[in-house]
């Protein structure tokens, strides 16, 4: 018997709430932590049952919202969420590194936040295949959270986990267990990735330049100040010619900043300013 009331509307409303503010699908796998990531927040305002907790939310979203995105999204991910990213990453984005990096023959590219690693794997089978065997090309993947980070460099997934992938991703970049309950990452996509711990608020180590930055989900945590704080250091570690910033589904960057143009669906391109 479980403390709380959770009924399959109640399930539908969180699902909706969170998809729309960042872009997660909750699948029916997640029902379960779900219910014991929000039960907390119930006892903690002292509320009966989730559709109170819900018309609690809609009512004080100001102060209590951010708690429930924080308790649902916290090393929540999946891979290659947000999928039209991935697209014009490959459609559109990679043929003009190619074109300017020509002579150095170099691609970088950062998932900045990358929780349990779903993202810079999405970002590595990807571009894989898309550059010669000549290139040098690295995704750097970094984190606050050191738990999270090992587990991403482990690069062993629960078969719920890789459910949006789809068979070919499956065959040609994972090692299948026995019982087929668990997926691993192969070495020769696991090669491309770098894993680091990284606080953005304090100095970053690394020189860039990156043609591309993921930095999703993330920034809902952070203040207009510290936001454009990040914004400006996004803007020097990007490649000046094609240099790209992907943010989250529910994030906005202000359109005071003209050093960023604008491309629709969370993309921007890095531009000069004179």
């Amino acid at each position: 018997m479980k403390e709380f009331q959770f009924t399959d509307t109640d399930f539908q409303k969180v699902s909706e709430k969170v998809y729309s503010a960042c872009g997660i699908v909750l699948g029916p796998h997640k029902r379960e932590m779900v219910y014991s990531r929000l039960a907390r927040r119930i006892r903690a305002n002292g509320l009966k049952n989730f559709e109170d907790y819900l018309t609690f939310l809609d009512n004080s979203s100001d102060q209590e919202f951010s708690h429930f995105i924080n308790a649902i999204t916290t090393n929540l991910t999946s891979f290659f969420r947000e999928s039209h990213h991935f697209e014009y990453l490959k459609s559109d984005l990679i043929p003009r590194i190619k074109q300017d990096n020509r002579l150095s023959k170099r691609a970088r590219f950062w998932s900045a936040g990358c929780s349990t690693g779903e993202e810079p794997y999405s970002i590595a089978m990807t571009v894989k295949d898309e550059f010669p065997s000549d290139w040098d090309v690295k995704v750097l993947a970094t984190d606050l959270d050191s738990n999270v980070l090992s587990k991403a460099a482990e690069g062993i997934y629960s078969s719920q986990s890789v459910t949006g992938l789809d068979e070919n991703h499956l065959r040609k970049w994972f090692l299948k267990s026995s019982d087929g309950s668990q997926y691993r990452v192969k070495e020769q996509l696991k090669s491309l990735i770098y894993f680091k711990r990284l606080n953005l608020l304090e100095p970053w180590p690394m020189k860039g330049p990156f043609d591309l930055i993921f930095c999703r989900n993330v920034l809902i945590y952070f203040d207009k100040e510290t936001k454009d704080s990040l914004f400006d250091g996004y803007h020097r570690m990007l490649e000046p010619s094609h240099g790209h910033l992907f943010i989250g589904h529910s994030e906005t960057m202000s359109k005071e900043r003209r050093d960023f143009k604008n491309l629709g669906k969370t993309m921007y391109k890095r531009v000069d300013v004179t």
